[in-house]
């Protein structure tokens, strides 16, 4: 992501995907200011359930890795719940290794190069890491249902009891199931808002999985900030 050196971009809202995200910077501008704070250097984005106002800095170069819901854990090595919906600078997380990897970045004659020497980095902490089998599952269950599932089926398949497959989400993912299964939903919703912009938002809502007009516009409240109408008609909303 290079941003021209003339202006500062406009202020965009992204909304929330349950995912994390990396935002390596490889130059001496600040990468961008987020909700109101400036982030000078690297930062991770937990931005898993509310959405956040962005605005990137003129000048400013990074190289973005998002991570699928659950992946992150694997690399950071951190209870995912600690840092939900922060923006955290990368020096806080893996410390002096930060650091290293900016400067590396920052001498990289190229994109390319820099893809490679991230990639050597993130293998590394990758090895470090541990895989849990019924949290994948869950998340495929999840996945392949569309969010349509319920949290008795998938303590069911996995054998343990709701209460430790809610410990294992919020330090895997940094959300509950029944959270993560309501952001999921929401984030089906987007995707058929922008595909199918000739139907109804009572359709939609419909096709999503939710039961009454009132939660769908709930959710959109809560993760987007405005009513699915305003958020249809905004062209400053990234989703």
């Amino acid at each position: 992501m290079d941003c021209d050196e003339g202006t500062d971009n406009n202020h965009v809202r992204v909304l929330p995907d349950t995912c994390v995200e990396l935002f390596l910077n490889y130059t001496s501008t600040p990468i961008a200011i987020i909700d109101d704070e400036l982030y000078k250097r690297s930062i991770v984005s937990f931005r898993m359930s509310r959405p956040m106002d962005i605005q990137m800095r003129k000048g400013a170069g990074c190289l973005a890795i998002c991570f699928y819901p659950g992946m992150a854990y694997k690399f950071f090595h951190l209870p995912m719940q600690m840092l939900t919906d922060t923006n955290t600078a990368l020096s806080d997380v893996w410390k002096d290794l930060a650091g290293e990897i900016e400067d590396k970045l920052t001498s990289a004659p190229d994109n390319e190069t820099r893809v490679f020497i991230v990639q050597n980095y993130l293998l590394r902490q990758l090895s470090l890491g541990k895989d849990d089998l019924q949290v994948a599952h869950c998340l495929q269950q999840m996945q392949g249902a569309a969010g349509s599932i319920s949290l008795s089926k998938l303590t069911n398949d996995t054998g343990i009891s709701q209460r430790h497959l809610s410990r294992k989400f919020q330090e895997y993912i940094g959300l509950s199931p029944k959270e993560y299964l309501r952001v999921y939903r929401f984030i089906q919703s987007l995707s058929l808002l922008k595909k199918h912009p000739e139907c109804s938002l009572t359709e939609i809502a419909c096709k999503s999985g939710y039961y009454d007009q009132a939660h769908f516009n709930r959710d959109y409240k809560n993760y987007a900030g405005c009513t699915p109408g305003e958020l249809a008609r905004a062209a400053d909303i990234l989703y």
